[in-house]
């Protein structure tokens, strides 16, 4: 485990040479590498008051929101803001036909009110250390002590380890309720532990309707000009001393540390904008021959997944329970889908591999200038091609299988009951018990469970698989032969007979056969479909693996190569800054797109027979009215949404747009379709972030929503 020395020295220098549009920037490096270009671009907030661990800084206001997506703190009584997108899937969880607040909408309009969301968390960054020296040194003492031991990795790993939890430990004491996690940057090269706080009483404070908040559905999804309202709020609940604890109705609002204004002046083409969140994945250090390899795998991901939400979104256009039940697992399955159709055409229209390619090439030649860049990174670019080719076949077949018949509903519901048994018998409880603890652990995912729809895509998706796959992938075991069978008999034969149908008869099967609750057709179903995916996974661990460690070694080079360029490093789910500003863009000869979008647009797209383009009644008499109140431009139009070219990606979702001065301008939650390579490379001239603007927020909750009690408690400069 060698990793890249001394890795602070050779990116400080690139601060001179950073473009103001592009970079996911680690905040503890700021003051090094971004002040002085964050100043010349009209931010007027020094990295202090940005990241700060002694005193209170912006970052204490940000959060990563349910794991997946970004939260902003905007008042002294922990209210939170984030995308409706993100809160999608806990107020999906709150809803019902009686009371659907994914449809309707909803306001609590008191505390009373709010409404707790089970499983929901949020998590505070409390620290950043870097680790990266601790860890070289112990290697280096390491192999010095034991240079001449057979087993010397082992223990060389082993003492650097010691090393790590030698600190980990001291901040698990210095920050009491809190977790230490070591999180890789720079492929494997830059080691920082985190320090994170995370709360666990999250309720529901108040959503637009999914007319205003997930207006344009999937039709405008990753779309400009774009008029959705993609906004929810909640509240963060703390123990009596203001620490993490379980639901309690005897819990209270949080008392942050930092809390954002909110400024009502709008925007103009040209303010400085900066965007801090939870980035989740990028690739820009990936070689050609791994772009070509993930659009191969987005292409079974993109076929597959059609067939899936073709059966889905009938039944749900059809039955209100089935649109509910399912809204969640749609929307998280389209926008997957529709962003890899968007890099597919992006990639050669812009010709991302031929690109990468070009800088490989000239990444070659630096290397054979020298002979000790031969010797360290003369063959990486091969070993990197020779892994991708290694787990070619196999990871398709996996990709194949686990994005179609895994997707089978019930044979994830006897997949996880097995594993969870297996587990539980594991950890020493007796038979019973273990199938107790199983059944507790599968039985939730029946509240959001529609046996129609997923019969109805076993069989679409085994017939799906049948056309698709190879014939040694056929499934065994199923008392037919695959290649002949009558796809439709088969499912409609298991759904007749299968326990895994609904909890009730799941429960009552458990009570009464015991284990032999696993000899059902339904587990019988789900042993064929895992033998395949299981088979292919030691090889795709063992190619990943050693691609993990050729990615490490060119990124390495990259670093020595690119010395005095922005080298950020590749998104992971921690907190990033990125500034920029606002500005539109042109995606084609002779077309400009302005910056901004306004209600006008709305009522412009407004279609009362397509499901995705309703407008709220109120909504329309409020434009009517022209009724916007403080919240309108200067013009007298009411804002939706802006652009700025500010670097984001998934994560970022629900992430503050914030001014010179650290105010919050908006929400930022999707990219432009012409832009849809960006996770893999930065397109200038074409990426942008799509926000929507804090204004139009305010006027939905205030006078859509009649929720001005929301808006006097927070902090709003005008």
């Amino acid at each position: 485990m060698k990793r890249i020395l001394c890795i602070l020295s050779a990116i400080a220098v690139f601060a001179g040479s950073l473009r103001a549009d592009e970079g996911m920037w680690m905040l503890p490096l700021l003051k090094e590498l971004n002040a002085d270009a964050m100043k010349q671009l009209g931010c007027r907030l020094t990295p202090e008051q940005i990241y700060s661990i002694n005193n209170s800084s912006l970052k204490d206001a940000i959060v990563q929101f349910g794991g997946g997506c970004t939260g902003e703190i905007i008042s002294s009584e922990g209210l939170l803001v984030t995308n409706h997108h993100c809160g999608y899937g806990s107020i999906q969880k709150l809803s019902s036909v009686e009371h659907d607040y994914l449809k309707n909408g909803y306001w609590a309009m008191s505390r009373s009110e709010e409404l707790p969301c089970k499983g929901l968390t949020v998590t505070f960054l409390e620290n950043m250390v870097d680790v990266t020296d601790i860890m070289d040194k112990a290697e280096q003492k390491a192999r010095k002590k034991f240079a001449r031991e057979e087993d010397i990795e082992e223990k060389v790993d082993k003492a650097v380890d010691e090393a790590i939890e030698t600190v980990k430990k001291q901040l698990e004491k210095d920050y009491p309720l809190c977790t230490v996690t070591l999180t890789p940057y720079y492929n494997m090269n830059v080691f920082y532990l985190l320090v994170t706080k995370t709360y666990k009483d999250i309720r529901f404070v108040g959503a637009p309707p999914s007319s205003i908040g997930k207006f344009g559905a999937d039709t405008d999804n990753w779309m400009w000009p774009r008029h959705t309202g993609d906004f929810s709020m909640f509240r963060v609940y703390a123990d009596k001393d203001n620490n993490p604890a379980d639901y309690s109705p005897e819990n209270v609002p949080l008392a942050p540390k930092n809390h954002l204004k909110i400024s009502l002046k709008g925007v103009q083409e040209g303010d400085y904008t900066m965007i801090m969140g939870y980035p989740g994945r990028t690739t820009r250090f990936q070689t050609s021959p791994e772009l070509e390899f993930q659009i191969e795998q987005n292409d079974i991901r993109i076929a597959a997944r059609t067939v899936r939400q073709n059966v889905m979104l009938e039944q749900m256009l059809a039955d209100p329970k089935v649109k509910i039940q399912y809204a969640s697992k749609y929307s998280g399955s389209s926008n997957g889908w529709k962003k890899w159709q968007g890099m597919k055409l992006a990639f050669g229209k812009l010709d991302i591999i031929g690109r990468a390619r070009q800088e490989e090439a000239a990444f070659a030649e630096w290397v054979g200038k020298k002979a000790n860049r031969q010797k360290e990174f003369g063959n990486v670019m091969g070993e990197i091609a020779a892994g991708v080719e290694s787990q070619r076949k196999e990871m398709l077949s996996y990709t194949l299988a686990t994005e179609s018949v895994g997707r089978i509903e019930v044979v994830g519901f006897a997949t996880m009951l097995k594993n969870e048994f297996g587990k539980s018998l594991k950890a020493g409880s007796d038979t019973l018990a273990s199938l107790k603890a199983a059944f507790e652990a599968v039985s939730p995912l029946y509240d959001d469970y529609s046996l129609t729809v997923d019969r109805n895509e076993a069989k679409a998706l085994l017939k799906f698989y049948r056309e698709n796959a190879s014939v040694e992938d056929y499934l065994q075991g199923l008392g037919e032969d695959f290649a002949q069978m009558d796809i439709d008999s088969y499912v409609d034969g298991i759904f007749e007979n299968t326990v895994f149908s609904s909890r009730e008869a799941l429960a009552e099967a458990i009570a009464g056969k015991g284990v032999e609750v696993f000899e059902d057709p339904a587990a019988n179903l789900s042993k064929s479909i895992y033998q395949i995916i299981y088979k292919y996974v030691p090889v795709i661990r063992k190619a990943s693996s050693a691609l993990a460690d050729s990615r490490q070694i060119y990124t390495k080079g990259l670093l020595m190569w690119k010395k005095g360029q922005a080298m950020y490093p590749d998104a992971n789910f921690t907190m990033r800054l990125t500034y920029g500003t606002v500005k539109g863009y042109s995606p084609k000869d002779g077309v400009i797109y302005r910056h901004y979008t306004t209600l006008d647009g709305v009522m412009e797209k407004e279609d009362p027979d397509n499901w995705e383009f309703v407008v709220p009644a109120k909504l329309k008499q409020l434009w009517q009215d022209k009724d916007f109140g403080e919240y309108a431009m200067g013009n007298g139009k009411m804002p939706v949404a802006f652009l700025s070219n500010n670097d984001i990606t998934g994560g970022n979702s629900g992430s503050p747009i914030m001014n010179a001065d650290g105010q919050l301008i908006g929400l930022a939650f999707d990219g432009n379709w012409e832009s849809m390579s960006s996770d893999v490379m930065f397109e200038p001239d074409l990426q942008r972030c799509i926000n929507v603007d804090i204004r139009y927020v305010l006027f939905i909750v205030d006078k859509f929503g009649g929720a001005r009690h929301l808006i006097d408690e927070m902090d709003i400069v005008k």
